[in-house]
Protein backbone atom coordinates (compact mmCIF):
# COMPACT_ATOMS: atom_id res chain seq x y z
CA UNK A 1 0.00 0.00 0.00
CA UNK A 2 1.06 3.65 -0.62
CA UNK A 3 1.91 5.82 1.94
CA UNK A 4 -0.52 8.82 1.81
CA UNK A 5 0.02 10.77 4.39
CA UNK A 6 -1.38 10.26 8.18
CA UNK A 7 -4.62 8.70 9.18
CA UNK A 8 -7.12 11.58 9.14
CA UNK A 9 -5.91 12.27 4.83
CA UNK A 10 -6.27 8.28 4.16
CA UNK A 11 -9.91 8.42 6.36
CA UNK A 12 -11.07 11.58 4.09
CA UNK A 13 -8.96 9.93 0.58
CA UNK A 14 -11.81 6.69 1.84
CA UNK A 15 -15.07 8.39 2.06
CA UNK A 16 -14.48 10.32 -0.94
CA UNK A 17 -13.63 7.38 -2.81
CA UNK A 18 -17.19 5.94 -1.99
CA UNK A 19 -18.84 9.12 -3.76
CA UNK A 20 -20.22 7.81 -7.31
CA UNK A 21 -18.02 8.43 -10.09
CA UNK A 22 -14.68 8.66 -7.26
CA UNK A 23 -12.41 5.51 -7.11
CA UNK A 24 -8.95 5.88 -5.06
CA UNK A 25 -6.82 7.51 -7.67
CA UNK A 26 -9.68 10.13 -7.93
CA UNK A 27 -10.02 10.72 -4.48
CA UNK A 28 -6.69 10.87 -3.90
CA UNK A 29 -6.62 13.56 -6.37
CA UNK A 30 -9.29 15.10 -5.51
CA UNK A 31 -7.74 15.52 -1.58
CA UNK A 32 -4.77 16.57 -2.62
CA UNK A 33 -6.32 19.82 -4.10
CA UNK A 34 -7.96 20.35 -1.00
CA UNK A 35 -5.06 20.29 1.25
CA UNK A 36 -3.24 22.26 -1.33
CA UNK A 37 -5.92 24.88 -1.39
CA UNK A 38 -7.14 24.75 2.05
CA UNK A 39 -7.93 28.00 2.70
CA UNK A 40 -10.11 28.42 -0.14
CA UNK A 41 -11.88 25.42 -0.54
CA UNK A 42 -11.07 22.53 2.16
CA UNK A 43 -12.25 24.98 4.73
CA UNK A 44 -15.56 26.42 2.99
CA UNK A 45 -15.91 22.55 2.61
CA UNK A 46 -16.22 21.76 5.91
CA UNK A 47 -18.20 24.41 6.73
CA UNK A 48 -20.72 23.85 3.95
CA UNK A 49 -21.29 19.88 4.61
CA UNK A 50 -22.04 20.66 8.62
CA UNK A 51 -24.76 23.44 7.32
CA UNK A 52 -25.98 20.95 5.06
CA UNK A 53 -25.69 17.72 8.10
CA UNK A 54 -27.93 20.26 9.93
CA UNK A 55 -30.46 21.37 7.70
CA UNK A 56 -30.98 19.07 4.82
CA UNK A 57 -34.18 16.80 4.99
CA UNK A 58 -36.39 14.97 2.82
CA UNK A 59 -39.70 16.12 1.84
CA UNK A 60 -42.73 14.31 4.04
CA UNK A 61 -44.68 14.66 0.37
CA UNK A 62 -42.72 14.08 -2.45
CA UNK A 63 -39.00 12.33 -1.25
CA UNK A 64 -36.98 14.78 -2.59
CA UNK A 65 -34.00 16.49 -0.79
CA UNK A 66 -34.56 19.88 0.96
CA UNK A 67 -33.66 22.72 4.01
CA UNK A 68 -37.57 22.60 4.23
CA UNK A 69 -40.63 19.79 4.75
CA UNK A 70 -42.66 20.09 2.59
CA UNK A 71 -39.72 21.06 0.16
CA UNK A 72 -39.82 23.97 -2.37
CA UNK A 73 -41.35 22.39 -5.01
CA UNK A 74 -44.07 20.98 -3.25
CA UNK A 75 -45.31 24.56 -1.87
CA UNK A 76 -44.82 26.45 -5.11
CA UNK A 77 -48.53 27.85 -5.26
CA UNK A 78 -48.12 27.25 -9.16
CA UNK A 79 -47.72 23.56 -8.89
CA UNK A 80 -50.73 22.87 -6.72
CA UNK A 81 -53.05 23.62 -9.80
CA UNK A 82 -51.12 20.86 -11.68
CA UNK A 83 -52.76 17.39 -11.24
CA UNK A 84 -49.83 15.90 -13.39
CA UNK A 85 -47.73 13.93 -10.79
CA UNK A 86 -44.57 12.17 -12.26
CA UNK A 87 -43.32 9.44 -10.81
CA UNK A 88 -39.12 8.96 -10.40
CA UNK A 89 -36.86 6.62 -8.93
CA UNK A 90 -34.49 8.52 -7.52
CA UNK A 91 -34.21 12.47 -6.37
CA UNK A 92 -31.37 12.56 -8.90
CA UNK A 93 -33.81 11.95 -11.23
CA UNK A 94 -36.34 14.36 -10.18
CA UNK A 95 -33.51 16.99 -10.62
CA UNK A 96 -32.48 16.03 -13.91
CA UNK A 97 -36.21 16.79 -15.09
CA UNK A 98 -36.15 20.36 -13.43
CA UNK A 99 -33.37 21.03 -15.13
CA UNK A 100 -34.63 20.20 -18.33
CA UNK A 101 -37.33 22.62 -17.66
CA UNK A 102 -40.63 20.10 -17.88
CA UNK A 103 -42.88 22.72 -15.98
CA UNK A 104 -44.81 23.08 -12.90
CA UNK A 105 -45.03 19.53 -12.01
CA UNK A 106 -45.53 17.22 -8.96
CA UNK A 107 -43.15 14.61 -7.85
CA UNK A 108 -42.66 11.59 -5.93
CA UNK A 109 -39.70 9.74 -5.62
CA UNK A 110 -39.75 6.17 -4.96
CA UNK A 111 -36.24 5.85 -3.66
CA UNK A 112 -34.98 3.10 -6.07
CA UNK A 113 -36.91 -0.01 -8.20
CA UNK A 114 -38.11 -3.41 -7.37
CA UNK A 115 -35.23 -5.46 -7.57
CA UNK A 116 -36.08 -9.39 -5.73
CA UNK A 117 -32.19 -9.62 -6.11
CA UNK A 118 -30.78 -7.22 -4.20
CA UNK A 119 -33.84 -8.27 -1.96
CA UNK A 120 -35.99 -4.30 -2.83
CA UNK A 121 -39.15 -4.77 -2.35
CA UNK A 122 -42.74 -2.87 -2.62
CA UNK A 123 -42.13 -2.42 1.15
CA UNK A 124 -38.70 -0.86 0.79
CA UNK A 125 -40.16 1.95 -1.48
CA UNK A 126 -42.63 4.70 -1.17
CA UNK A 127 -45.43 2.94 -3.20
CA UNK A 128 -47.62 2.88 -0.63
CA UNK A 129 -47.29 6.69 -0.23
CA UNK A 130 -47.97 7.25 -4.08
CA UNK A 131 -51.42 5.01 -3.52
CA UNK A 132 -52.19 7.53 -0.71
CA UNK A 133 -51.58 10.36 -3.30
CA UNK A 134 -52.84 8.54 -6.47
CA UNK A 135 -56.10 10.01 -6.38
CA UNK A 136 -55.44 13.92 -5.85
CA UNK A 137 -54.30 13.59 -9.79
CA UNK A 138 -55.90 13.49 -13.11
CA UNK A 139 -52.54 11.94 -14.94
CA UNK A 140 -49.34 9.70 -13.31
CA UNK A 141 -46.59 9.41 -15.28
CA UNK A 142 -44.05 6.86 -14.41
CA UNK A 143 -40.58 8.26 -15.20
CA UNK A 144 -38.86 4.97 -14.28
CA UNK A 145 -35.58 3.78 -16.30
CA UNK A 146 -35.86 2.00 -19.14
CA UNK A 147 -34.62 -1.22 -17.29
CA UNK A 148 -35.61 -5.00 -16.08
CA UNK A 149 -35.89 -3.25 -12.62
CA UNK A 150 -37.88 0.14 -13.49
CA UNK A 151 -40.28 -1.83 -16.17
CA UNK A 152 -41.42 -4.20 -13.76
CA UNK A 153 -41.73 -1.56 -10.63
CA UNK A 154 -44.11 0.59 -13.86
CA UNK A 155 -45.97 -2.72 -14.05
CA UNK A 156 -46.34 -3.33 -9.99
CA UNK A 157 -47.16 0.68 -9.76
CA UNK A 158 -50.08 0.25 -12.64
CA UNK A 159 -51.45 -3.12 -11.49
CA UNK A 160 -51.62 -1.14 -7.55
CA UNK A 161 -52.88 2.25 -9.06
CA UNK A 162 -55.85 0.53 -11.45
CA UNK A 163 -59.21 1.23 -10.40
CA UNK A 164 -58.82 4.41 -9.62
CA UNK A 165 -59.51 7.44 -11.61
CA UNK A 166 -56.24 8.78 -12.86
CA UNK A 167 -54.58 8.23 -16.12
CA UNK A 168 -51.61 6.31 -16.33
CA UNK A 169 -48.42 7.32 -18.55
CA UNK A 170 -44.72 6.46 -19.09
CA UNK A 171 -42.01 8.56 -20.98
CA UNK A 172 -41.56 7.62 -24.30
CA UNK A 173 -38.31 6.03 -24.76
CA UNK A 174 -36.39 5.53 -28.23
CA UNK A 175 -34.19 8.09 -30.50
CA UNK A 176 -32.55 10.87 -28.99
CA UNK A 177 -33.00 14.00 -30.88
CA UNK A 178 -29.71 14.49 -32.74
CA UNK A 179 -29.24 10.18 -32.89
CA UNK A 180 -28.32 8.83 -35.70
CA UNK A 181 -29.75 5.24 -36.16
CA UNK A 182 -26.50 3.47 -37.17
CA UNK A 183 -25.08 4.39 -33.80
CA UNK A 184 -28.29 3.06 -31.75
CA UNK A 185 -28.33 -0.44 -30.01
CA UNK A 186 -31.19 -3.11 -31.10
CA UNK A 187 -33.25 -2.21 -27.55
CA UNK A 188 -33.68 1.71 -28.51
CA UNK A 189 -34.28 1.12 -32.43
CA UNK A 190 -36.88 -1.51 -30.94
CA UNK A 191 -38.23 0.72 -28.33
CA UNK A 192 -38.35 3.40 -30.86
CA UNK A 193 -40.54 1.95 -33.14
CA UNK A 194 -42.88 0.16 -31.22
CA UNK A 195 -43.70 4.06 -29.08
CA UNK A 196 -43.70 5.40 -32.98
CA UNK A 197 -46.32 8.63 -33.37
CA UNK A 198 -48.54 9.29 -36.10
CA UNK A 199 -47.66 13.10 -38.20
Amino acid sequence: MIHTGGSEIEQLIQLLARLPGLGPRSARRAVLHLIKRKDALMIPLASALQRAVEAVTICEQCGNVDTSSPCAICTDPRRQQNAMLIVVEDVSDLWALERAGVGPVRYHVLGGVLSPLDGVGPEDLAIQELIIRAGEFTEIVLAVNATVEGQTTAHYITDRIEGLDVKITRLAHGVPVGGELDYLDEGTLSQALKARTAL
